[in-house]
Protein backbone atom coordinates (compact mmCIF):
# COMPACT_ATOMS: atom_id res chain seq x y z
CA UNK A 1 0.00 0.00 0.00
CA UNK A 2 2.77 2.11 0.83
CA UNK A 3 3.98 2.14 -2.44
CA UNK A 4 1.16 2.95 -3.99
CA UNK A 5 0.68 6.05 -2.22
CA UNK A 6 4.29 7.29 -3.24
CA UNK A 7 3.23 6.43 -6.45
CA UNK A 8 0.47 8.27 -6.67
CA UNK A 9 1.39 11.32 -5.31
CA UNK A 10 4.69 10.72 -8.01
CA UNK A 11 1.73 11.17 -10.40
CA UNK A 12 -0.12 13.76 -9.63
CA UNK A 13 2.92 16.30 -8.76
CA UNK A 14 4.48 15.25 -12.76
CA UNK A 15 0.72 16.38 -13.62
CA UNK A 16 0.63 19.37 -11.80
CA UNK A 17 4.55 20.58 -13.61
CA UNK A 18 2.51 20.56 -16.72
CA UNK A 19 4.87 21.20 -19.42
CA UNK A 20 7.66 21.36 -17.05
CA UNK A 21 9.44 23.88 -15.66
CA UNK A 22 10.87 25.91 -18.29
CA UNK A 23 7.60 26.39 -20.51
CA UNK A 24 5.77 27.57 -16.51
CA UNK A 25 8.47 29.70 -16.72
CA UNK A 26 8.45 31.12 -20.09
CA UNK A 27 4.57 31.31 -19.12
CA UNK A 28 5.63 33.45 -16.18
CA UNK A 29 7.78 35.76 -18.32
CA UNK A 30 4.71 36.92 -20.29
CA UNK A 31 3.23 38.25 -17.45
CA UNK A 32 0.73 35.14 -17.33
CA UNK A 33 -0.16 33.17 -14.48
CA UNK A 34 -0.48 29.12 -14.99
CA UNK A 35 -3.29 26.89 -15.42
CA UNK A 36 -3.36 26.12 -11.47
CA UNK A 37 -2.30 29.60 -10.38
CA UNK A 38 -5.35 30.93 -11.85
CA UNK A 39 -7.86 28.44 -10.43
CA UNK A 40 -6.37 29.06 -7.06
CA UNK A 41 -7.20 32.69 -7.74
CA UNK A 42 -10.29 32.58 -8.70
CA UNK A 43 -11.62 29.77 -6.58
CA UNK A 44 -12.21 30.20 -2.40
CA UNK A 45 -8.84 28.77 -0.92
CA UNK A 46 -8.63 24.89 -0.26
CA UNK A 47 -12.22 24.67 -2.43
CA UNK A 48 -10.77 23.05 -5.26
CA UNK A 49 -11.78 19.66 -6.46
CA UNK A 50 -9.71 18.57 -9.79
CA UNK A 51 -11.22 15.72 -12.01
CA UNK A 52 -9.13 13.49 -14.38
CA UNK A 53 -6.11 14.75 -13.33
CA UNK A 54 -4.30 11.54 -15.23
CA UNK A 55 -6.15 11.87 -18.41
CA UNK A 56 -3.70 11.54 -21.55
CA UNK A 57 -4.37 11.47 -25.00
CA UNK A 58 -4.43 8.48 -27.26
CA UNK A 59 -2.38 9.54 -30.42
CA UNK A 60 0.12 7.94 -31.87
CA UNK A 61 0.44 9.63 -35.74
CA UNK A 62 3.36 12.14 -35.95
CA UNK A 63 5.57 10.98 -32.72
CA UNK A 64 2.60 11.97 -30.53
CA UNK A 65 3.07 9.16 -28.71
CA UNK A 66 6.55 10.22 -27.05
CA UNK A 67 4.72 13.60 -25.99
CA UNK A 68 2.46 12.31 -23.64
CA UNK A 69 1.40 14.71 -20.48
CA UNK A 70 -0.93 13.51 -17.82
CA UNK A 71 -4.03 16.14 -17.83
CA UNK A 72 -3.58 16.81 -21.80
CA UNK A 73 -3.01 20.43 -21.75
CA UNK A 74 -6.81 21.42 -19.24
CA UNK A 75 -6.95 21.74 -15.80
CA UNK A 76 -11.32 20.75 -14.93
CA UNK A 77 -12.98 19.93 -11.23
CA UNK A 78 -14.99 22.63 -9.29
CA UNK A 79 -14.76 24.51 -6.33
CA UNK A 80 -16.87 27.39 -4.95
CA UNK A 81 -16.31 31.83 -5.25
CA UNK A 82 -17.44 33.23 -2.15
CA UNK A 83 -18.90 30.07 -0.83
CA UNK A 84 -21.29 29.39 -4.40
CA UNK A 85 -20.19 26.12 -6.29
CA UNK A 86 -18.90 26.83 -10.33
CA UNK A 87 -17.23 24.53 -12.29
CA UNK A 88 -14.35 25.44 -14.03
CA UNK A 89 -11.80 24.78 -16.47
CA UNK A 90 -8.14 26.40 -17.23
CA UNK A 91 -6.28 25.78 -19.78
CA UNK A 92 -2.85 25.24 -19.61
CA UNK A 93 -0.70 26.26 -22.46
CA UNK A 94 2.46 24.89 -20.96
CA UNK A 95 1.14 21.42 -22.69
CA UNK A 96 1.63 21.69 -26.07
CA UNK A 97 0.40 25.15 -26.51
CA UNK A 98 -2.96 23.90 -24.22
CA UNK A 99 -4.24 22.60 -27.70
CA UNK A 100 -7.55 21.25 -28.08
CA UNK A 101 -7.24 17.13 -28.43
CA UNK A 102 -9.91 14.98 -28.66
CA UNK A 103 -8.95 13.90 -24.65
CA UNK A 104 -8.41 17.64 -23.45
CA UNK A 105 -12.21 18.26 -24.72
CA UNK A 106 -13.85 15.04 -23.16
CA UNK A 107 -12.64 16.95 -20.18
CA UNK A 108 -14.28 20.00 -20.56
CA UNK A 109 -17.54 18.19 -21.73
CA UNK A 110 -17.60 16.38 -18.48
CA UNK A 111 -17.58 19.20 -16.05
CA UNK A 112 -19.92 20.86 -18.75
CA UNK A 113 -22.59 17.86 -18.10
CA UNK A 114 -22.47 17.56 -14.66
CA UNK A 115 -22.77 21.21 -14.18
CA UNK A 116 -26.28 20.99 -15.76
CA UNK A 117 -26.76 18.29 -13.75
CA UNK A 118 -26.65 20.40 -10.55
CA UNK A 119 -27.60 23.72 -12.16
CA UNK A 120 -24.12 25.83 -11.32
CA UNK A 121 -22.19 27.97 -13.77
CA UNK A 122 -19.35 27.28 -15.82
CA UNK A 123 -16.20 28.60 -16.36
CA UNK A 124 -13.70 28.55 -18.70
CA UNK A 125 -10.22 30.09 -18.65
CA UNK A 126 -9.40 30.57 -22.50
CA UNK A 127 -5.18 30.04 -23.40
CA UNK A 128 -5.18 27.65 -25.95
CA UNK A 129 -3.25 27.55 -29.55
CA UNK A 130 -6.70 25.76 -31.34
CA UNK A 131 -7.17 22.43 -32.39
CA UNK A 132 -4.03 19.83 -31.73
CA UNK A 133 -3.43 19.58 -35.13
CA UNK A 134 -1.74 15.93 -35.07
CA UNK A 135 -5.39 14.66 -34.32
CA UNK A 136 -7.11 16.17 -36.93
CA UNK A 137 -10.70 15.31 -37.02
CA UNK A 138 -10.68 13.96 -33.79
CA UNK A 139 -10.14 17.76 -32.47
CA UNK A 140 -12.58 19.38 -34.42
CA UNK A 141 -14.96 16.76 -33.13
CA UNK A 142 -13.77 17.65 -29.65
CA UNK A 143 -14.73 21.28 -30.47
CA UNK A 144 -18.05 20.76 -31.81
CA UNK A 145 -19.09 18.18 -28.79
CA UNK A 146 -18.04 21.40 -26.38
CA UNK A 147 -20.37 23.93 -29.03
CA UNK A 148 -23.24 21.42 -28.52
CA UNK A 149 -23.09 21.98 -24.84
CA UNK A 150 -23.02 25.49 -24.62
CA UNK A 151 -26.00 25.64 -26.66
CA UNK A 152 -27.73 23.25 -24.76
CA UNK A 153 -26.73 25.50 -21.36
CA UNK A 154 -27.57 28.75 -23.12
CA UNK A 155 -30.35 30.32 -20.72
CA UNK A 156 -29.51 27.42 -18.06
CA UNK A 157 -26.82 27.96 -16.20
CA UNK A 158 -24.40 30.56 -16.98
CA UNK A 159 -21.41 30.45 -19.06
CA UNK A 160 -18.73 32.73 -18.98
CA UNK A 161 -15.11 33.18 -20.42
CA UNK A 162 -12.31 34.61 -19.60
CA UNK A 163 -9.71 34.69 -22.21
CA UNK A 164 -6.31 35.04 -20.56
CA UNK A 165 -4.14 33.69 -23.66
CA UNK A 166 -4.51 33.09 -27.48
CA UNK A 167 -7.71 31.75 -28.64
CA UNK A 168 -7.81 31.78 -32.77
CA UNK A 169 -10.33 29.74 -35.11
CA UNK A 170 -12.56 27.44 -34.33
CA UNK A 171 -11.59 27.89 -30.61
CA UNK A 172 -13.38 31.10 -30.50
CA UNK A 173 -16.86 29.64 -31.06
CA UNK A 174 -16.91 28.49 -28.02
CA UNK A 175 -16.67 31.60 -26.05
CA UNK A 176 -18.68 33.21 -28.39
CA UNK A 177 -21.52 31.17 -27.46
CA UNK A 178 -21.23 32.03 -23.41
CA UNK A 179 -23.00 34.90 -21.83
CA UNK A 180 -19.73 36.53 -21.01
CA UNK A 181 -16.40 37.37 -22.69
CA UNK A 182 -13.56 39.15 -20.93
CA UNK A 183 -10.14 39.46 -21.86
CA UNK A 184 -7.21 40.32 -20.45
CA UNK A 185 -5.07 43.54 -21.96
CA UNK A 186 -1.68 42.56 -23.84
CA UNK A 187 -1.72 38.80 -23.52
CA UNK A 188 -4.98 37.65 -24.86
CA UNK A 189 -6.35 37.54 -28.15
CA UNK A 190 -8.97 36.29 -30.41
CA UNK A 191 -9.93 36.02 -34.09
CA UNK A 192 -10.97 33.73 -36.59
CA UNK A 193 -8.17 33.52 -39.24
CA UNK A 194 -4.55 35.38 -37.83
CA UNK A 195 -2.46 37.96 -39.15
CA UNK A 196 -0.95 35.59 -41.76
CA UNK A 197 -4.14 34.46 -43.30
CA UNK A 198 -4.96 38.13 -43.50
CA UNK A 199 -2.05 39.52 -45.02
CA UNK A 200 -2.20 36.29 -47.60
CA UNK A 201 -5.80 36.33 -48.64
CA UNK A 202 -6.78 40.70 -48.10
CA UNK A 203 -2.99 41.77 -48.24
CA UNK A 204 -3.66 43.89 -45.01
CA UNK A 205 -1.05 43.81 -42.28
CA UNK A 206 -1.86 43.55 -38.97
CA UNK A 207 -0.71 42.41 -35.51
CA UNK A 208 -2.11 40.05 -33.78
CA UNK A 209 -3.35 42.79 -31.26
CA UNK A 210 -4.91 45.29 -33.30
CA UNK A 211 -6.74 42.02 -35.25
CA UNK A 212 -7.88 40.54 -32.42
CA UNK A 213 -6.65 41.82 -29.10
CA UNK A 214 -8.46 42.79 -25.60
CA UNK A 215 -9.05 46.73 -26.60
CA UNK A 216 -10.11 45.50 -30.33
CA UNK A 217 -12.75 43.72 -28.74
CA UNK A 218 -14.05 45.86 -26.23
CA UNK A 219 -13.99 49.14 -27.87
CA UNK A 220 -14.58 48.04 -31.74
CA UNK A 221 -16.14 44.84 -32.19
CA UNK A 222 -17.87 44.46 -28.83
CA UNK A 223 -17.06 40.24 -28.71
CA UNK A 224 -15.64 41.23 -24.87
CA UNK A 225 -17.97 42.43 -22.32
CA UNK A 226 -14.83 43.50 -20.09
CA UNK A 227 -10.97 44.25 -20.56
CA UNK A 228 -8.71 43.87 -17.75
CA UNK A 229 -4.58 45.07 -16.99
CA UNK A 230 -3.91 41.67 -16.16
CA UNK A 231 -4.57 37.94 -14.90
CA UNK A 232 -4.99 38.77 -10.59
CA UNK A 233 -6.96 41.69 -11.58
CA UNK A 234 -9.18 39.69 -14.12
CA UNK A 235 -9.71 36.44 -11.80
CA UNK A 236 -10.79 38.70 -8.94
CA UNK A 237 -12.74 40.82 -11.15
CA UNK A 238 -14.45 37.83 -11.78
CA UNK A 239 -15.06 36.77 -8.54
CA UNK A 240 -17.13 40.00 -7.76
CA UNK A 241 -19.04 39.60 -11.13
CA UNK A 242 -19.96 35.98 -10.22
CA UNK A 243 -21.65 37.09 -6.92
CA UNK A 244 -24.18 39.23 -8.98
CA UNK A 245 -25.71 35.92 -10.76
CA UNK A 246 -28.11 33.02 -9.65
CA UNK A 247 -25.93 29.43 -10.28
CA UNK A 248 -28.82 28.61 -12.33
CA UNK A 249 -32.24 29.55 -14.14
CA UNK A 250 -33.78 27.98 -11.54
CA UNK A 251 -32.25 29.64 -8.22
CA UNK A 252 -32.32 33.07 -7.18
CA UNK A 253 -29.00 35.70 -7.10
CA UNK A 254 -27.16 35.42 -3.35
CA UNK A 255 -28.75 38.53 -1.25
CA UNK A 256 -25.73 41.16 0.21
CA UNK A 257 -27.18 43.38 2.45
CA UNK A 258 -24.43 46.22 2.91
CA UNK A 259 -26.04 48.33 5.71
CA UNK A 260 -27.84 50.69 2.42
CA UNK A 261 -31.06 51.79 3.79
CA UNK A 262 -33.70 50.97 0.56
CA UNK A 263 -35.43 54.33 1.42
CA UNK A 264 -32.38 56.37 1.39
CA UNK A 265 -33.18 59.96 -0.35
CA UNK A 266 -30.52 61.86 -2.71
CA UNK A 267 -31.32 64.99 -2.87
CA UNK A 268 -28.15 65.96 -5.29
CA UNK A 269 -30.46 63.84 -8.11
CA UNK A 270 -33.07 67.14 -8.08
CA UNK A 271 -30.67 68.73 -10.10
CA UNK A 272 -29.08 66.39 -11.99
CA UNK A 273 -31.06 66.92 -15.46
CA UNK A 274 -30.06 70.22 -16.68
CA UNK A 275 -32.70 73.09 -17.81
CA UNK A 276 -31.31 73.22 -21.05
CA UNK A 277 -32.64 69.92 -22.50
CA UNK A 278 -29.47 70.01 -25.10
CA UNK A 279 -27.20 69.97 -22.52
CA UNK A 280 -25.91 66.65 -21.12
CA UNK A 281 -24.85 64.71 -18.03
CA UNK A 282 -23.54 61.35 -16.79
CA UNK A 283 -26.66 59.03 -16.69
CA UNK A 284 -23.60 56.67 -14.41
CA UNK A 285 -24.18 59.22 -11.80
CA UNK A 286 -27.66 58.61 -11.53
CA UNK A 287 -27.16 54.34 -11.49
CA UNK A 288 -24.49 54.99 -8.62
CA UNK A 289 -26.86 57.08 -6.49
CA UNK A 290 -29.85 54.17 -7.10
CA UNK A 291 -27.65 51.05 -6.59
CA UNK A 292 -26.76 49.78 -3.21
CA UNK A 293 -23.57 51.60 -1.85
CA UNK A 294 -22.52 52.47 -5.46
CA UNK A 295 -21.84 49.13 -6.34
CA UNK A 296 -21.89 49.19 -10.12
CA UNK A 297 -20.66 46.44 -12.25
CA UNK A 298 -20.57 47.63 -15.91
CA UNK A 299 -20.19 45.51 -19.05
CA UNK A 300 -19.01 47.32 -22.02
CA UNK A 301 -17.95 50.54 -20.84
CA UNK A 302 -15.76 51.41 -23.76
CA UNK A 303 -18.03 50.23 -26.26
CA UNK A 304 -21.31 51.47 -27.55
CA UNK A 305 -20.96 53.97 -24.86
CA UNK A 306 -24.70 55.92 -25.40
CA UNK A 307 -26.13 52.96 -23.60
CA UNK A 308 -25.58 51.76 -20.07
CA UNK A 309 -25.38 48.21 -19.12
CA UNK A 310 -24.20 46.10 -16.04
CA UNK A 311 -25.42 44.53 -12.68
CA UNK A 312 -26.18 46.18 -9.57
CA UNK A 313 -28.36 44.94 -6.43
CA UNK A 314 -30.82 47.14 -4.62
CA UNK A 315 -31.92 46.54 -0.90
CA UNK A 316 -29.56 43.94 -1.38
CA UNK A 317 -30.85 41.94 -4.34
CA UNK A 318 -29.46 41.65 -7.66
CA UNK A 319 -30.46 43.89 -10.65
CA UNK A 320 -29.87 44.13 -14.65
CA UNK A 321 -29.20 48.28 -15.44
CA UNK A 322 -30.52 49.70 -18.60
CA UNK A 323 -29.57 53.37 -19.32
CA UNK A 324 -29.53 55.46 -22.21
CA UNK A 325 -26.13 57.85 -22.29
CA UNK A 326 -26.80 61.37 -23.30
CA UNK A 327 -22.67 62.01 -22.29
CA UNK A 328 -22.58 59.99 -26.05
CA UNK A 329 -24.18 60.75 -29.40
CA UNK A 330 -26.70 62.89 -26.98
CA UNK A 331 -28.90 58.85 -25.63
CA UNK A 332 -29.67 57.78 -28.83
CA UNK A 333 -30.09 54.19 -30.34
CA UNK A 334 -27.59 52.95 -32.86
CA UNK A 335 -27.26 49.49 -34.02
CA UNK A 336 -24.55 49.14 -31.42
CA UNK A 337 -26.27 49.86 -28.58
CA UNK A 338 -29.37 47.79 -29.37
CA UNK A 339 -27.61 44.70 -29.96
CA UNK A 340 -25.90 45.56 -26.77
CA UNK A 341 -28.39 46.52 -24.88
CA UNK A 342 -30.70 43.36 -26.51
CA UNK A 343 -28.47 40.72 -25.44
CA UNK A 344 -28.06 42.01 -21.74
CA UNK A 345 -31.76 42.01 -21.75
CA UNK A 346 -32.28 38.77 -22.92
CA UNK A 347 -29.64 36.56 -20.12
CA UNK A 348 -31.64 39.39 -17.46
CA UNK A 349 -34.89 37.35 -18.77
CA UNK A 350 -33.42 33.86 -18.96
CA UNK A 351 -32.01 34.12 -15.30
CA UNK A 352 -35.05 35.98 -14.19
CA UNK A 353 -32.91 38.69 -12.48
CA UNK A 354 -35.17 42.39 -12.18
CA UNK A 355 -34.59 44.63 -14.87
CA UNK A 356 -34.29 48.63 -14.17
CA UNK A 357 -34.09 51.07 -17.02
CA UNK A 358 -33.26 54.45 -17.08
CA UNK A 359 -34.54 56.21 -20.14
CA UNK A 360 -33.33 59.66 -21.97
CA UNK A 361 -33.55 58.85 -25.44
CA UNK A 362 -34.32 61.34 -28.27
CA UNK A 363 -35.17 58.64 -30.63
CA UNK A 364 -33.04 56.27 -33.36
CA UNK A 365 -29.76 57.72 -34.79
CA UNK A 366 -30.21 58.89 -38.29
CA UNK A 367 -28.01 58.65 -41.47
CA UNK A 368 -27.41 56.31 -44.32
CA UNK A 369 -24.36 54.42 -42.31
CA UNK A 370 -27.45 53.28 -39.77
CA UNK A 371 -29.50 52.74 -42.40
CA UNK A 372 -27.30 50.66 -45.05
CA UNK A 373 -26.36 48.57 -41.68
CA UNK A 374 -29.64 47.59 -40.52
CA UNK A 375 -30.77 49.52 -38.13
CA UNK A 376 -34.41 48.44 -38.62
CA UNK A 377 -33.44 45.10 -37.82
CA UNK A 378 -31.43 45.90 -35.49
CA UNK A 379 -33.22 48.11 -33.46
CA UNK A 380 -36.27 45.34 -33.37
CA UNK A 381 -33.60 43.28 -31.38
CA UNK A 382 -33.87 45.31 -28.41
CA UNK A 383 -37.77 45.77 -29.17
CA UNK A 384 -37.93 42.09 -28.92
CA UNK A 385 -35.87 41.65 -26.08
CA UNK A 386 -37.75 43.74 -24.29
CA UNK A 387 -41.15 42.64 -25.68
CA UNK A 388 -40.62 38.85 -24.57
CA UNK A 389 -38.76 39.88 -21.35
CA UNK A 390 -41.17 38.52 -18.30
CA UNK A 391 -38.94 39.39 -15.63
CA UNK A 392 -39.97 42.68 -13.45
CA UNK A 393 -39.43 45.42 -15.21
CA UNK A 394 -39.04 48.99 -13.73
CA UNK A 395 -38.49 52.25 -16.41
CA UNK A 396 -37.62 55.37 -14.85
CA UNK A 397 -38.07 58.51 -17.66
CA UNK A 398 -35.37 60.98 -16.84
CA UNK A 399 -35.39 63.80 -19.86
CA UNK A 400 -36.21 62.72 -23.47
CA UNK A 401 -38.60 59.71 -24.34
CA UNK A 402 -39.45 60.13 -28.05
CA UNK A 403 -40.76 58.11 -31.28
CA UNK A 404 -40.31 54.78 -31.80
CA UNK A 405 -37.60 54.83 -29.10
CA UNK A 406 -40.03 55.50 -26.30
CA UNK A 407 -41.56 52.15 -26.88
CA UNK A 408 -38.51 50.32 -27.10
CA UNK A 409 -36.99 51.47 -23.88
CA UNK A 410 -39.29 49.41 -21.54
CA UNK A 411 -42.43 51.23 -22.25
CA UNK A 412 -45.65 50.17 -20.23
CA UNK A 413 -46.86 49.15 -24.07
CA UNK A 414 -44.07 45.87 -23.63
CA UNK A 415 -45.53 45.10 -20.39
CA UNK A 416 -43.32 47.35 -18.07
CA UNK A 417 -44.92 46.67 -14.46
CA UNK A 418 -43.86 50.05 -13.33
CA UNK A 419 -43.34 52.71 -15.40
CA UNK A 420 -42.23 55.88 -13.37
CA UNK A 421 -41.57 59.45 -14.64
CA UNK A 422 -39.55 62.74 -13.48
CA UNK A 423 -41.10 66.17 -13.56
CA UNK A 424 -38.21 66.83 -16.60
CA UNK A 425 -39.50 64.18 -18.80
CA UNK A 426 -40.65 64.73 -22.19
CA UNK A 427 -42.85 62.08 -23.69
CA UNK A 428 -43.53 62.41 -27.58
CA UNK A 429 -43.40 61.90 -31.04
CA UNK A 430 -40.22 64.05 -31.66
CA UNK A 431 -38.71 67.15 -30.22
CA UNK A 432 -40.68 70.12 -30.43
CA UNK A 433 -38.78 72.35 -33.43
CA UNK A 434 -38.88 69.15 -35.43
CA UNK A 435 -42.53 68.33 -34.68
CA UNK A 436 -43.96 72.22 -35.21
CA UNK A 437 -41.70 72.29 -38.59
CA UNK A 438 -43.65 69.74 -39.83
CA UNK A 439 -47.18 70.69 -38.37
CA UNK A 440 -47.15 74.05 -39.57
CA UNK A 441 -45.00 73.99 -42.51
CA UNK A 442 -46.80 76.47 -43.78
CA UNK A 443 -45.68 78.77 -41.07
CA UNK A 444 -42.10 78.27 -41.45
CA UNK A 445 -41.30 81.20 -42.89
CA UNK A 446 -42.56 83.11 -39.62
CA UNK A 447 -40.27 83.11 -37.31
CA UNK A 448 -42.50 84.92 -34.72
CA UNK A 449 -44.91 82.35 -35.23
CA UNK A 450 -42.58 79.21 -35.48
CA UNK A 451 -41.72 80.18 -31.23
CA UNK A 452 -44.85 80.60 -30.91
CA UNK A 453 -46.22 77.24 -32.29
CA UNK A 454 -42.93 75.56 -30.41
CA UNK A 455 -43.81 76.64 -27.09
CA UNK A 456 -47.22 75.47 -27.22
CA UNK A 457 -45.68 72.00 -28.46
CA UNK A 458 -43.67 71.82 -25.55
CA UNK A 459 -46.48 72.97 -23.17
CA UNK A 460 -48.07 70.11 -24.34
CA UNK A 461 -46.24 67.62 -25.06
CA UNK A 462 -42.65 68.26 -23.18
CA UNK A 463 -43.61 67.03 -19.56
CA UNK A 464 -45.00 63.69 -18.41
CA UNK A 465 -48.85 64.24 -17.74
CA UNK A 466 -50.17 63.69 -20.80
CA UNK A 467 -48.58 59.96 -20.57
CA UNK A 468 -49.56 60.09 -17.11
CA UNK A 469 -53.50 60.76 -18.20
CA UNK A 470 -53.32 57.85 -20.45
CA UNK A 471 -51.88 55.63 -17.49
CA UNK A 472 -48.77 55.31 -19.33
CA UNK A 473 -46.79 56.67 -16.76
CA UNK A 474 -47.59 55.25 -13.29
CA UNK A 475 -46.64 58.16 -11.06
CA UNK A 476 -44.53 61.28 -11.56
CA UNK A 477 -41.72 61.41 -8.46
CA UNK A 478 -39.10 63.56 -7.03
CA UNK A 479 -35.61 62.60 -8.88
CA UNK A 480 -34.60 62.62 -4.88
CA UNK A 481 -37.45 59.62 -4.07
CA UNK A 482 -35.47 57.54 -7.21
CA UNK A 483 -33.98 54.75 -5.34
CA UNK A 484 -36.83 54.23 -2.77
CA UNK A 485 -39.46 53.90 -5.30
CA UNK A 486 -37.30 51.37 -7.27
CA UNK A 487 -36.67 49.08 -4.31
CA UNK A 488 -40.76 49.79 -3.32
CA UNK A 489 -41.52 48.44 -6.64
CA UNK A 490 -39.21 45.32 -6.89
CA UNK A 491 -40.33 44.19 -3.47
CA UNK A 492 -44.26 44.88 -4.72
CA UNK A 493 -43.00 42.63 -8.12
CA UNK A 494 -40.79 39.84 -6.57
CA UNK A 495 -43.92 37.36 -6.69
CA UNK A 496 -44.59 38.17 -10.35
CA UNK A 497 -46.08 35.50 -12.63
CA UNK A 498 -46.32 35.96 -15.97
CA UNK A 499 -45.62 33.62 -19.35
CA UNK A 500 -45.44 33.90 -23.04
CA UNK A 501 -47.28 31.55 -25.08
CA UNK A 502 -46.22 28.42 -25.72
CA UNK A 503 -43.90 28.12 -28.56
CA UNK A 504 -41.34 25.63 -29.61
CA UNK A 505 -39.13 29.13 -29.89
CA UNK A 506 -39.63 32.48 -31.06
CA UNK A 507 -37.92 33.91 -34.35
CA UNK A 508 -35.82 37.43 -32.71
CA UNK A 509 -34.41 39.57 -36.10
CA UNK A 510 -30.93 37.89 -35.56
Amino acid sequence: MHEIIEELERRREAAKLGGGQERIDAQHAKGKLTARERVDVLLDQGSFEEWDIFVEHRSTDFDMADKVVPGDGVVTGYGTINGRMVFVFSQDFTVLGGSLSEAHAGKICKIMDHAMKVGVPVIGLNDSGGARIQEGIDSLAGYAEVFQRNVLASGVIPQISMIMGPCAGGAVYSPAMTDFIFMVKDTSYMYVTGPEVVKTVTHETVTHEELGGANTHSTRSGVADGAFENDVEALLSLRRFVDFLPLSNRSECPRRNVGDPADRIEASLDTLVPSNPNQPYDMKELIDKVVDAGDFFELQPDYAGNIVIGFGRVDGSTVGVVANQPMVLAGCLDIQSSVKAARFVRFCDAFGIPIVTFVDVPGFLPGTAQEYGGIIRHGAKLLYAYAECTVPKITVITRKAYGGAYDVMASKHLRGDVNLAWPSAEIAVMGSKGAVEIIFRQEIGDPDKITARTEEYQQTFANPFVAGHRGFIDDVILPRDTRRRVSRSLDMLRGKQLSNPWRKHGNIPL
